[in-house]
């Protein structure tokens, strides 16, 4: 699923293309895409409203959107794309496959179309707040992140200690929760552990604040190199002007078997709250007070001297040719894999001439960022 940075990366490639235009037609063939609405409902309410801003709240875009002719009250509309949601910008017209389930017809000769392969992604549309940006109160219920949007001014390493104090469970799955974090994933969760040195069994309580201190910093820090770097492409994921590219600089996600970047040692793999969950058991220590609890991980033979298992390569010393062939076939698994949905991504983009922003509609300029809403999505 999209995480921030991807989502980020959307919304930038959309306010650039479709900030300005105004919706004039709504057409959609998969009614539990909507959320909010019934399809000719939908359709009719947003039918004449020009497009404000593009921004972002955790895992979820907000498309600002004017009045109209039936309604003089500003709405948004909230797009969560799950596991294959797709946007593209597209000439009007264009046949999109089977796959698109909603297109929005722009008065400019585009259209905006949204593609769900496997038609998880639901968008609502609500009436809005202008103070915050958000859809009024009581109107979306249990649809937004409520947790801190953790690369906001007002998320900082201090704040990030006081939400652990208060919280009991591993820290891996307290990552995860869009109610604590707004917009964390497994990618960026296992990525910021790392960078920390944090392993994601520890209890987040038990975190000192030297560890929440290093935690701030490496989810700040990966997450906006992976923004700088359009997020990371590993499964459905493109944004409306290309890939992104952080899944070649990611330091254990899918990594399984290989040597981590900074001791050597293989990269481990284990299951934590139904999620694959990626770290080094080396650089990445449970405390000897939380070892019994670690959950069954196949134990290692018991083997006497050195052996130089952790690197990879065909003369790794000490490695049996059972281990050799086991880490070679992961890598080929995930390489096959990625390479199907690079496919994917390809097919999609395939299906329509995907444009750019017409001169006639000049981008908008960055606006304050409303209190409830991420600075970058909105800015």
């Amino acid at each position: 699923m999209p995480e921030l940075p991807e989502v980020e990366t959307i919304a930038r490639d959309l306010r650039r293309l479709i900030v300005g235009a105004r919706v004039s037609g709504v057409s959609s063939n998969w009614p539990r895409t909507l959320r909010s609405h019934d399809p000719e409902t939908f359709s009719a309410v947003l039918v004449g409203r020009q497009i404000e801003s593009v921004g972002r709240r955790g895992k979820q875009l907000l498309i600002a959107l004017g009045s109209s002719h039936r309604d003089p009250a500003p709405a948004v509309l909230t797009v969560h794309l799950k596991m294959t949601g797709q946007l593209f910008v597209v000439p009007a017209g264009t046949l999109g496959d089977r796959h698109v389930h909603l297109v929005l017809a722009l008065d400019d000769g585009r259209e905006l179309q949204f593609r769900d392969m496997r038609k998880f992604g639901r968008i609502g549309l609500y009436r809005r707040d202008p103070a915050t940006g958000l859809p009024v109160a009581g109107e979306a219920a249990g649809v937004l992140a409520s947790g801190d949007e953790p690369l906001s001014d007002g998320f900082t390493a201090r704040r990030l200690a006081e939400l652990l104090s208060r919280r009991w469970g591993r820290i891996k799955t307290l990552l995860m929760n869009q109610d604590f974090l707004a917009g964390v994933g497994n990618i960026y969760a296992d990525e910021a552990l790392w960078r920390s040195r944090i392993h994601p069994l520890r209890d987040a309580h038990m975190l000192r604040p030297a560890d929440a201190r290093r935690l701030h910093a490496a989810l700040q820090s990966v997450l906006a190199e992976a923004v700088e770097r359009r997020g990371s492409s590993v499964d459905d994921y493109t944004a409306p002007e290309g890939d992104g590219s952080m899944q070649e600089h990611l330091d254990v996600y899918q990594r399984a078997g290989q040597p981590c970047h900074r001791c050597g040692r293989q990269v481990r793999r284990i299951v934590v709250g139904g999620r694959s969950t990626h770290y080094c058991g080396w650089c990445q220590r449970l405390p000897a007070g939380q070892k019994p609890g670690v959950p069954a991980e196949p134990a290692p033979p018991v083997r006497r001297g050195p052996r130089w298992t952790e690197f990879s390569g065909e003369a790794a010393l000490g490695r049996t040719r059972e281990e050799e062939a086991a880490v070679a076939d992961r890598q080929r698994r995930l390489a096959a894999t990625r390479k199907s949905a690079a496919t994917r991504r390809a097919a999609a983009r395939s299906s329509g001439a995907h444009v750019a922003a017409p001169s006639a509609v000049p981008s908008a300029a960055p606006s304050a960022a409303p209190s409830g809403a991420s600075s970058e999505g909105i800015a």
